[in-house]
């Protein structure tokens, strides 16, 4: 049975309402994707700290030695994630790792973020991996905008452009996201917030992802790159005003960290990723892309 609500919000970073004092370990071991975000860029490296960022590409059976390592470093871990670089249900190796996990370490609260685009149609084997948290990236419940949002994505081995791969998203997120909760499983949907596009749009998504079962809604500044490289960041005015438009119909988190991948510690106070990780080869992927 997946973990109650109540428990995580004692021990996952990102279900407290005030801040993090619970560590987790995002375990890097998705290297591909299946959308093409116009706000990502996919990048191997130690210094930037944002999603889709991480100095390696695991196996799953390497991420075991690994997680027993940082016990030793940060006790304080409570939670074990996969947040990419890639999409968590792109490929298989993100279920592999939690069923590994769950033999391992069944005491650590098993976490995963997804675009959802496969969500629907592996909700199956995602509630069977014992999975306790969900976090599912959706930017736009409209077609019009999302597609302002995503240049393509890949479908049944197609590449679908604009409006017309936008629906098919949007509609496999919300199918997805009301399988995953009718299982018990806590489901939190994060919003990449640029402004000019999706910035009136917030009330909207909130309302429609919190009547399809979500929990909590996380609202994350867009950081200006790749195709939209010319975009403004959001000001904090219009971070208050997109948190307003979403308070009415869900809770909301207010304290994320713009994590990396391979992010390991307490957010905001402890970071070990460079200890844990340096002695790992690189697995050669280079260039990948995700939901960001």
């Amino acid at each position: 049975m997946p973990r109650p609500f109540s428990e995580l919000s004692q021990n996952h970073p990102c279900f407290g309402s005030h801040g993090a004092t619970s560590g987790r370990i995002h375990l890097p071991v998705c290297p591909g994707c299946n959308i093409a975000c116009r706000f990502c860029e996919r990048s191997l490296n130690d210094t930037e700290n944002r999603p889709g960022v991480t100095s390696k590409v695991l196996k799953p059976e390497e991420t075991i030695p690994i997680i027993k390592k940082a016990l030793e470093i940060s006790p304080e871990i409570k939670v074990a994630g996969i947040a990419g670089p890639g999409d968590t249900l792109a490929s298989d190796n993100a279920l592999k790792t939690f069923g590994l996990i769950g033999n391992e370490f069944p005491s650590l609260i098993k976490c995963m973020s997804t675009n959802g685009l496969l969500l629907a149609e592996r909700a199956d084997e995602v509630i069977k991996a014992g999975i306790d948290s969900l976090t599912v990236t959706v930017n736009a419940v409209d077609p019009e905008i999302e597609a302002q949002l995503n240049d393509y994505i890949i479908w049944k081995g197609k590449k679908i452009e604009g409006v017309e791969g936008a629906k098919i998203l949007i509609k496999n997120q919300l199918e997805g996201i009301r399988k995953i909760a009718a299982s018990g499983i806590t489901i939190k949907v994060n919003t990449v917030l640029v402004p000019r596009i999706n910035g009136n749009h917030i009330a909207e998504i909130a309302k429609t992802v919190a009547a399809a079962g979500a929990k909590r809604y996380n609202i994350i500044p867009l950081i200006p790159t790749a195709k939209l490289a010319g975009e403004s960041a959001p000001t904090c005015q219009e971070i208050h005003a997109a948190r307003a438009q979403a308070m009415p119909y869900i809770e909301l988190f207010l304290h994320c960290n713009h994590c990396r991948a391979d992010a390991v510690g307490v957010p905001g106070r402890t970071e070990y990723s460079k200890i844990l990780y340096q002695k790992f080869g690189d697995s050669g992927i280079k260039e990948n892309f995700s939901h960001g």
